[in-house]
């Protein structure tokens, strides 16, 4: 568990799934990343796998709900390989624009940097405007490297 100011981040549980599901349902979320909104099953699915972790020697997966009072409104995570991390961040539209994205990426990224991590890495879409505002205050630098699409920000 990682506290900032607000927010609360919670190591992934596969029993948040139901809650997470409603927190995930609007297909709005999507736009710049593809995909659906998940089901209950889909996210246990999802979750176990999470938790059970890649299985390559030297890459490990951290995932946590972003927990707002007793409400689960988002997540972050981070891939670590080494000394580099990437990470991304999800936040349920009915929280958007009320600085919980930046809080937690920036609670994430601090963490990560106390825990011998040199380099953190994120994925942004080019139109993605909230989430390069969310990589900014997190400390990261747009990089001009597009990678399938998404320009790589990074520490």
């Amino acid at each position: 568990m990682y506290r900032t100011d607000r927010l609360t981040l919670l190591p992934l549980q596969i029993e948040y799934a139901a809650r997470m599901a409603n927190v995930l349902s609007d297909p709005a979320l999507y736009t710049f990343t593809g995909g659906e909104p998940p089901t209950v099953d889909a996210l246990e699915a999802r979750y176990r796998r999470q938790l059970a972790g890649p299985g390559r020697p030297g890459e490990q997966w951290l995932n946590w709900v972003i927990q707002l009072e007793e409400e689960l409104i988002g997540y972050v995570q981070a891939t670590v390989t080494g000394r580099t991390a990437e990470i991304a961040w999800v936040l349920g539209t009915g929280w958007q624009g009320r600085g919980y994205a930046k809080e937690a990426a920036r609670g994430l990224v601090s963490w990560l940097q106390t825990q011998e991590v040199d380099r953190v890495v994120a994925h942004v879409h080019p139109e993605h405007t909230a989430s390069a505002a969310v990589a900014a205050a997190a400390g990261l630098h747009r990089t001009d490297v597009l990678d399938d699409g998404e320009y790589l920000w990074t520490t």
